[in-house]
């Protein structure tokens, strides 16, 4: 198990698709957190007006809104790359060496996931300091406590880094249930920068709806989170919808990925590789 796992993070880092994604991840995280910080920052100090009739935004409860932007925005960077780390498989036909290597399928499997929840904890640790490190330095700037101090600020962190390598388990369960990697990630992007969002606007509407999309994928990593930054500075999908306790979501998040695992498993993952 240990050479597999080994081999599997060998793969991983020997190519360059790793550490573009964390690059983009870095540029895409941190430039949001600061633009984003900036423009809050303003509002809610008053340096910036807002329109009438809209309240600014509580300077008290920025800084984790503005560190959620990690997950919010981040999850899409694990997932694409646990995703990928079966589907090139698939498409450069590596698995049968690998196969040959660990003739147990599931073990194969199981050491996939291992080195995904290595690549998701340092996707996660990426994340978090490109989200966390220029939104503190801005919201400081404007004499707004980046709460870095505060114990709920490190939970939340931590609970965003757990998200993080749950999204990556996901993301090896579609590659191992989806066997194409352009359809593979045309579902990932298609969904979580279409679908769910819509759906998720729409349970903003309609109180029913709103009691079904809580269990969506990115509404459960928000739960466990605990923040987002999607719902936490208010607009049409936040205030209606109801949420997720914070274990809850975390216990869904896994439930996809466990269930996308044992589907992917039983199905192409013992399918004839040749």
């Amino acid at each position: 198990m240990t050479a597999a796992i080994r081999s599997e993070l060998t793969k991983v880092f020997t190519t360059a698709i790793w550490w573009i994604l964390a690059v983009v991840l870095v540029l895409y995280v941190g430039m949001l957190a600061a633009g984003m910080a900036g423009l809050f920052g303003a509002l809610s100090t008053g340096q910036l007006g807002s329109e009438a009739g809209s309240p600014p935004p509580d300077p008290a409860g920025l800084p984790l809104v503005m560190y959620s932007i990690a997950t919010s925005i981040g999850y899409v960077f694990p997932l694409l790359i646990g995703t990928l780390m079966v589907t090139s498989e698939f498409r450069h036909q590596t698995l049968t060496p690998t196969f040959l290597a660990t003739p147990a399928r599931g073990i194969a499997l199981a050491a996939k996931v291992a080195a995904g929840i290595v690549l998701g904890l340092l996707f996660g640790v990426i994340a978090v300091v490109s989200a966390v490190g220029p939104a503190a330095g801005i919201l400081a700037a404007y004499d707004i406590d980046p709460l870095l101090s505060s114990g709920d600020t490190w939970l939340l962190l931590g609970r965003a880094i757990l998200a993080l390598v749950l999204w990556a388990i996901i993301g090896i369960g579609i590659g191992a249930v989806v066997r194409n990697q352009v359809v593979a990630i045309v579902i990932v992007l298609a969904f979580t920068q279409v679908v769910e969002p819509v759906l998720r606007i729409a349970g903003g509407l309609i109180d029913w709806l709103g009691e079904l999309t809580k269990y969506l994928p990115g509404a459960a990593s928000d739960a466990l989170v605990g923040q987002s930054f999607f719902t936490g500075l208010g607009g049409p999908s936040a205030a209606p919808v109801a949420t997720l306790e914070w274990w809850v979501g975390g216990l869904v998040l896994l439930g996809y990925a466990v269930v996308l695992l044992v589907i992917g498993n039983f199905t192409s993952w013992h399918r004839d590789v040749t």
